[in-house]
């Protein structure tokens, strides 16, 4: 019966290590497949991240009895890879901003061949930009069916981005009276978006620096606790005490307040959204 315990054990924390590391590089392990309901519903019962903040945290009790360090582990794992990590979703972000721009001008430079703004419109469908080509999509689909500028607002919704919330703004306006230079005001438009991507990629650049140091001083400290546990258990004694484990709690809380400030430091503010409605969404009769 013991043999089973450790084998089981075993095999727990080497599913435990694969999840923190799958869970701190951001990795999904449970993806939901499209063709059958068993994958959704299990990738939506067992987050990757859940299960291995579970894990991590159910490990490092089991090592060192401590309730405050496999609650911190947990922490750690939860919040860790937006700390560290991050980089692939603030890329998406720029990519995102840099689409929009992007098919404005296409949205410009169609409506010089097409009839009107509708057809300019759905001349962009197959070529719009990657990162905004599936709401681009359903904006066509939606047209088929709503009028342009009700198409345009669900539009809006659907990328949420101030910046697309300008180039609605300015596309329901057209499509509600006749805009006298509409190719100007795209082309203005275009060239606005694109100068807050390049703003951000400059940003990101600049705070670069601090990212990497915060990585080198968590990398830093973590290896030192895992070895002292390793290699000299007796150095870490005093934490055993309940004194001991408040005052952990109390490090751990300084650690978790610093990282929370290096967020918040590296978090840009996007201007407030807002949204062309249509006159039933104002409450007015057509």
């Amino acid at each position: 019966m013991s043999t089973f315990v450790m084998v089981a054990f075993g095999g727990l924390v080497g599913v435990g290590a694969f999840l923190v590391f799958a869970g701190l590089t951001g990795r999904q392990v449970f993806a939901a497949r499209r063709s059958g309901p068993v994958g959704r519903l299990v990738a939506s019962l067992v987050p990757a991240r859940a299960a291995a903040a579970v894990a991590a945290g159910s490990a490092v009790l089991v090592v060192t009895v401590w309730p405050v360090g496999g609650l911190l582990a947990v922490a750690a794992v939860v919040g860790g890879p937006r700390l560290l990590g991050g980089r692939s979703t603030r890329e998406a972000s720029i990519a995102r901003t840099e689409a929009i721009a992007g098919w404005t001008e296409m949205v410009r430079d169609s409506m010089a061949a097409a009839s009107g703004l509708e057809e300019a419109i759905l001349a962009t469908a197959s070529v719009a930009p990657a990162a905004i080509r599936a709401e681009v999509t359903v904006l066509v689909r939606r047209l088929e069916h709503q009028n342009l500028a009700d198409a345009l607002a669900a539009f809006g919704d659907e990328v949420s981005h101030p910046s697309a919330d300008l180039v609605v703004a300015a596309l329901s306006i057209a499509a509600r009276m006749e805009a006298s230079d509409m190719t100007g005001l795209l082309s203005r438009l275009a060239e606005a978006i694109r100068g807050e991507a390049r703003m951000r990629i400059r940003v990101e650049v600049g705070r670069t620096r601090v990212r990497t140091a915060t990585k080198v001083i968590v990398g830093v400290v973590g290896a030192t606790i895992a070895l002292l546990t390793v290699l000299n258990r007796s150095y870490l004694v005093a934490y055993d005490s309940p004194g001991g484990q408040m005052m952990l709690l109390i490090v751990g809380a300084i650690f978790a307040t610093g990282g929370w400030m290096l967020l918040h430091m590296s978090e840009l503010d996007m201007p407030e959204r807002f949204s062309a409605r249509s006159a039933a969404d104002r409450g007015v009769t057509r």
